[in-house]
């Protein structure tokens, strides 16, 4: 896998990350279209990926904490089991500004690497039975590719089923 983006102007805070860790990674860029129904599912279609192997970022907020999900793209994020995995007692999505805020990348872009304030982390354990998988690179239309081990160890994270 390459360690640069592909394309020049491609960099956003999760590629730099991925370039400072010295970790092996391959940028994916498509066409995002702005009417699609689910952007995790049109990055899949898009790349030609599995929907098993593309994970989304999703913001909850477990007993006032902000904490990040990073679930299958053909699946949902399990509020409960993400709550039990932080010893927490309630889980709720998150404001979608707060979660803007607190990344520094837009909705449909944000990728738990990279984030303007690193927030506790869980990737579901489904993440491990893959090679590589994909997680948004901080732009709507780019994804990156790297070890799951990989992903799990630069966002500090655990791994828990979290995702249904």
């Amino acid at each position: 896998m390459a360690r640069k983006p592909k394309k020049g102007g491609q960099g956003t805070p999760a590629t730099v990350a991925l370039e400072n860790a010295a970790v092996a990674f391959t940028v994916h860029a498509y066409e995002h279209d702005p009417g699609a129904a689910s952007y995790g599912g049109e990055a899949a279609e898009a790349l030609g990926v599995a929907a098993e192997r593309v994970y989304k970022t999703l913001v909850a907020d477990v007993d006032g904490v902000l904490t990040v999900g990073v679930v299958p793209v053909a699946g949902q994020l399990d509020l409960k089991a993400l709550a039990a995995a932080v010893g927490g007692k309630r889980a709720a999505m998150a404001d979608p500004a707060a979660a803007e805020r607190s990344s520094g990348y837009v909705r449909g872009g944000i990728s738990p690497l990279g984030q303007r304030r690193p927030l506790r982390t869980v990737v579901d354990d489904s993440a491990l039975a893959h090679p590589t998988v994909y997680v948004s690179a901080g732009r709507r239309g780019l994804e990156v590719e790297l070890a799951p081990a990989d992903l799990v160890t630069l966002t500090g994270a655990s791994t828990a089923p979290i995702g249904r």
